[in-house]
């Protein structure tokens, strides 16, 4: 093996130097039953990280004028509360919070396609722990998502 094909694969990461030893992950969310491309596809992190930091923002902005009347230390808290109140309303009943909507995604379950709101409470509390969020499987899942059973996916 030539010196620049194992750095090449050492940087591309272990997913990219299995598929040049032969072996056949297919597209994320072919697992799952979902398409390609297009709606109803999985939503790309970039997309995701997007929608958090829309929902993110506003939830600073309702605890910096509505609760707390200024920057405080206890600013940051409120918003998480607010997030989370937001995220367990919103994904629960309708399937999308204002910045998943801006940005096309829509929080779905792999079972029956609607969240149950006990698993939006499930979904969220782990999204708030931020950790399991950031610990992700080959589709492009956190693990906020694998243990409610759900998936964002392209609007």
């Amino acid at each position: 093996m030539d010196n620049r094909q194992a750095i090449g694969s050492w940087l591309s990461g272990p997913r990219a130097a299995m598929e040049d030893a032969g072996a056949d992950f297919g597209y994320r969310g072919e697992q799952l039953g979902l398409p390609e491309q297009g709606p109803g596809s999985i939503a790309r992190p970039g997309r995701r990280v997007g929608a958090l930091a829309v929902d993110w923002g506003l939830c600073v902005l309702i605890a910096y004028g509505l609760i707390t009347g200024g920057y405080t230390r206890a600013t940051p808290n409120w918003a998480l509360l607010v997030f989370f109140v937001l995220s367990v309303l919103t994904v629960g009943t309708v399937g999308v919070t204002p910045g998943k909507r801006l940005f096309g995604i829509r929080v779905v379950s792999v079972d029956t396609g609607r969240v149950a709101p006990l698993r939006a409470l499930t979904r969220t509390i782990l999204l708030c722990l931020a950790i399991p969020a950031l610990i992700w499987d080959r589709d492009g899942r956190g693990l906020h998502d694998r243990v409610a059973k759900t998936v964002e996916t392209r609007i």
